[in-house]
């Protein structure tokens, strides 16, 4: 199968600009699978909750999840994507998978960086895989990375690929996402989005771009620049995924000493 990261930088709360310029570029794609930054309809830096909630799309029946539906339809493709997701006076910054067929999950960020944290409401769903075709996708958002038992548990759930909307920062992640496949044996697919935001005085953020994907066995198959829009898919192997030895006598997930931890 081809697996593939659009790599964009939105216009802050300009979202059907945003959502119509990111369908244009995965209609363009040769892929079965393809990821989209995190909150990439809307833009990154909310100034105040609300904000945020008036910027928010409810799920699926939002704009920007209904193109992805509609575009996933049109190519038989599955589409995982990060946006501002509104729920009652509440909004999460989640992900979805959506396919041919329509929405197949959602996934909302459990763990919150920075100024996330004074205006989203925590991420209240599990670390779950969903069938995508022939393979078995999970989900986590940018600052997951940082947690390798978000990785663990997405692996442990049999997960071939830990598919990774972004919207990076800090520049030591992308490094961090090979150690996550090497630990996991998994496929990642990290979309980050390129640009800067500072709409909070004293608050400038850099966004790094360098989406790529990695392979199993610590390989960065395709990687994209720091300052521009790109795409780019490549040809991968699922059942890759699936082989968890070391050597023949070692298994990365029976070897793990639960007996051990937390003691």
């Amino acid at each position: 199968m081809k697996a593939a990261f659009v790599q964009t930088a939105p216009v802050f709360g300009e979202a059907r600009i945003n959502v119509d310029r990111a369908v244009e570029k995965i209609e363009k794609l040769d892929a079965s699978l393809i990821v989209l930054p995190e909150l990439y309809s809307t833009g990154y830096q909310f100034r105040s909750k609300k904000e945020l909630l008036e910027l928010a799309e409810e799920v699926p029946s939002g704009y920007a999840t209904k193109r992805l539906n509609e575009v996933a339809k049109a190519k038989g493709a599955f589409i995982v994507a990060g946006l501002a997701e509104r729920v009652g006076k509440k909004a999460y910054n989640s992900a979805v998978l959506v396919g041919p067929k329509g929405l197949i999950g959602t996934y909302r960020k459990a763990h919150l960086f920075w100024d996330e944290k004074k205006i989203f409401a925590r991420g209240d769903t599990p670390f779950k895989v969903y069938r995508a075709g022939k393979v078995r996708v999970g989900m986590m958002i940018c600052f997951d990375w940082l947690f390798p038992e978000a990785a663990r548990a997405l692996a442990l759930q049999g997960a071939d690929i830990i598919c990774h909307p972004s919207n990076l920062v800090l520049p030591y992640c992308p490094a961090a996402m090979i150690t996550r496949s090497l630990e996991n044996r998994v496929f990642t697919i990290t979309a980050n989005r390129v640009g800067t935001e500072e709409r909070v005085p004293g608050k400038k953020l850099k966004f790094i771009g360098s989406s790529q994907v990695t392979s199993p066995y610590g390989e960065v198959l395709v990687r994209a620049g720091s300052k521009k829009e790109e795409a780019a898919s490549v040809e991968i192997d699922h059942l890759m995924a699936r082989g968890k030895r070391i050597t023949p006598l070692n298994d990365i997930f029976k070897d793990r000493r639960t007996d051990l931890f937390f003691k």
